[in-house]
């Protein structure tokens, strides 16, 4: 299980981070690459012409103002960042009108956390171990709600029990 994560250049590193912490906590390899489409466009075609030969099985790209990715089969998911006076709506919209034929998933403004989930349950379909894991972080991500909530409840003076009551 293979994710490489791509990003034009090394500030965007603070957002991608996320991504990568994700995929490890899922005991998913990653491969990460700084390279621009703009800047070197040579290193990119080659990074994504050799992606699955290397055993890549998603793409992780990131960009900072305009997106490109071409000359890959390998699924590619989109974080659009936050890095210019346009606060990631340029990525966004670069990653989201790629013409017909160049799908690209794209996520939230700086969603890395939300790119790493989604190429687990890309993964998932090949890897069924990875189901578990997902529905472990489900579950676990439940559990923080309802803590949350308690919190909240006993701060405002409300019974537990009556939130707990919601939480079936």
């Amino acid at each position: 299980m293979k994710v490489a994560i791509i990003m034009g250049s090394n500030s965007d590193w603070p957002v991608l981070e996320a991504a990568e912490k994700t995929l490890k906590e899922f005991g998913v390899e990653t491969e990460v690459v700084v390279a621009s489409a703009h800047r070197t466009p040579d290193v990119v075609q080659n990074f994504a012409k050799g992606a699955r030969d290397r055993g890549v099985e998603v793409i992780i790209a990131a960009a900072g103002a305009a997106a490109h990715l071409g000359g890959t089969t390998v699924p590619v998911i989109g974080i659009p960042i936050n890095a210019t006076p346009l606060a990631g709506m340029d990525a966004l919209l670069s990653f989201v009108q790629m013409p017909s034929g160049v799908p690209v998933a794209t996520m939230a403004i700086n969603g890395s956390k939300n790119a790493a989930l989604f190429a687990i349950q890309i993964l998932s379909v090949k890897y069924p171990e990875l189901v578990e894991k997902l529905a472990e972080h489900r579950a676990t991500m439940r559990e923080e709600v309802r803590a949350k909530g308690e919190k909240l409840a006993s701060m405002r003076g409300v019974p537990a029990q009556e939130f707990k009551d919601l939480h079936l």
